[in-house]
């Protein structure tokens, strides 16, 4: 899979019409086609490039299996609990989401979520449908002085946080991630998770659906809270035990519990949608006029991109690939798989500990980046499929190769402006080293040889090591050459180690046969690159 080669997509949820409009405008060919079946998903996933799905749609191993073509997965939303990440990226299809684009929707709905339970609005309004005028029977509370728990505080989380904040409400908050200094700044206390259950009148959850949120809110938690506490869930179902809630609302333990989501959607369990004391939407988070067209524009712009080779953000198994556009990194991440390569195919091996090491300011922050592109390398002509940056990585691990990266500041003249990488198959004596000279990534040294003037790695490469002394070798090849129809384009020597030279021979075409030059080299390999 080369990045960028998109053409077709699908899109398989009702979306924005600004979404295919942006699509057909970048060139690509669209087909909108919401509501599929299982089956019919299998089938018109076939020779697509793209696919953009919302919530509904399950983009399983067995969907991406089906996906021949099939090169990102885009999410016109946050959460992608609906996409298999790991299936798609040892298939090496990028899976990207909109972060921002339902944001505000989404915190707008848990505010309304947390006045409803307060004030009782939808049972109220419900009542008077019905003809009664209950005033007695809905005494709801003021939210001013009242104290809101925030789990989860990326970008929903802080502004209902901000929000909250204006009608009175204390907010206290954990996360994993954020610090406690940037949660100060928008006037979120952290505590740890036990020190919140005790002193919350209201609970918000805004994390994803991991291992570690699943069941976040359970009978242990429950217990730990204040009697009555209210709790709001807009982000995913499951992060609250359905069955622990239901129970601590029967018990009283939970006075009042908004959900927007469910564990299975749309529920069959009605207890808890029955609950009087619940109320419930059908997963409403994000549908805003507002929202749909940000996301719908946002998802279309971000395949755009990565189909005219502009760039890649909202990346989601493969953060690394967002510097992968940049002209500045092109060559580097050619250079790197290119030193995957050579290194490789001289220690005819794939197993193993490589070390990355960038050397130069330049390449501080470039591991990684280069890391995947050098995993790449390694595998690339063995057994596997397809090996691409995005599944790279996890391919090398599968494999036996683990692939680490260290960095120097300082870098050898005359490279210190530029920067050198020098990849490293530990336990052995196979070591390459190389740098990029314009546009070109070039190899500088191979197993301590080094070249005056560094070799292009592009193309057709002939690499072999002989005695220094003996330059029959040369003769030959010009023989070999003449016979195969091909020529000899570029000529590379290396210093002397331990009387011998390395080689490193730019051809117009391969070779289709070395038998003529092993008997005259220690060592000779053929790449294209």
């Amino acid at each position: 899979m080369a990045l960028g080669k998109v053409q077709k997509v699908l899109i398989s949820e009702s979306l924005d019409p600004c979404c295919r409009e942006i699509l057909q405008a970048g060139g690509l060919h669209v087909l909108e086609k919401p509501g599929l079946s299982k089956e019919e998903l299998l089938r018109e996933i076939r020779d697509c490039d793209g696919l953009i799905v919302r919530s509904a749609t399950k983009v399983t191993a067995e969907v991406l299996e089906a996906a021949e073509r099939l090169q990102v997965v885009g999410r016109a939303g946050t959460g992608v609990d609906n996409v298999d990440v790991e299936a798609a990226t040892r298939k090496g299809v990028l899976v990207m989401n909109t972060p921002t684009g339902n944001s505000l929707s989404a915190a707008e709905l848990t505010c309304g979520m947390i006045l409803s339970l307060a004030r009782q609005i939808p049972q109220a309004a419900a009542s008077m449908k019905e003809g009664k005028w209950d005033r007695k029977k809905y005494m709801g509370m003021e939210l001013n002085g009242k104290t809101l728990a925030v789990l989860g505080l990326g970008r929903i989380g802080r502004e209902v946080a901000t929000r909250m904040q204006a009608f009175g409400m204390k907010t206290i908050g954990y996360d994993p991630i954020i610090s406690p200094d940037v949660s100060a700044t928008f006037g979120v206390e952290q505590l740890p998770l036990e020190q919140i259950w005790p002193r919350c009148d209201f609970i918000t959850v805004h994390t994803p659906l991991l291992p570690s949120t699943t069941g976040l809110l359970n009978d242990s938690t429950f217990a730990k809270c204040r009697r009555g506490v209210q709790v709001v869930n807009c982000a995913r179902g499951g992060i609250v035990d359905e069955g622990a809630l239901l129970r601590a609302l029967q018990s009283g333990q939970c006075g009042g519990a908004a959900l927007d989501v469910f564990t299975q959607e749309p529920p069959k369990d009605r207890d808890l949608v029955n609950h009087p004391n619940v109320i419930s939407c059908p997963h409403l988070g994000a549908s805003t006029r507002e929202a749909q067209s940000r996301c719908g524009k946002e998802i279309a712009m971000q395949i755009v991109d990565m189909a005219t080779g502009k760039g890649l953000t909202g990346i989601v198994n493969g953060q690394a690939l967002s510097k992968a556009f940049a002209p500045q990194t092109k060559p580097w991440i050619v250079l790197a798989k290119a030193l995957g390569t050579v290194l490789r195919t001289a220690g005819k091996q794939v197993q193993g500990s490589v070390q990355v090491c960038t050397l130069g300011t330049p390449l501080k922050e470039a591991g990684s980046y280069l890391t995947p592109a050098v995993a790449a390398g390694m595998l690339a002509g063995g057994t596997q499929k397809e090996v691409t940056l995005v599944n790279a990585t996890l391919l090398a691990q599968e494999a036996g190769l683990k692939v680490t990266t260290t960095h120097s500041d300082v870098a050898p003249e005359p490279d210190s402006s530029t920067g050198l990488v020098q990849v490293s198959l530990l336990g052995t004596p196979h070591q390459v080293t190389g740098t990029v000279q314009g546009s070109t990534p070039v190899l500088r040294e191979i197993n301590e040889a080094t070249f005056k003037q560094p070799a292009p790695l592009c193309g057709p490469l002939l690499i072999y090591r002989a005695k220094a002394s003996d330059t029959s070798a040369l003769a030959a090849l010009t023989g070999l050459l003449s016979k195969a129809g091909a020529q000899l384009l570029s000529y590379h020597s290396s210093s002397t180690v331990a009387g011998e030279q390395w080689s490193i021979v730019g051809l117009s075409a391969p070779l289709p046969n070395l038998g003529e030059l092993k008997p005259r080299v220690t060592e000779i390999f053929q790449l294209h690159l």
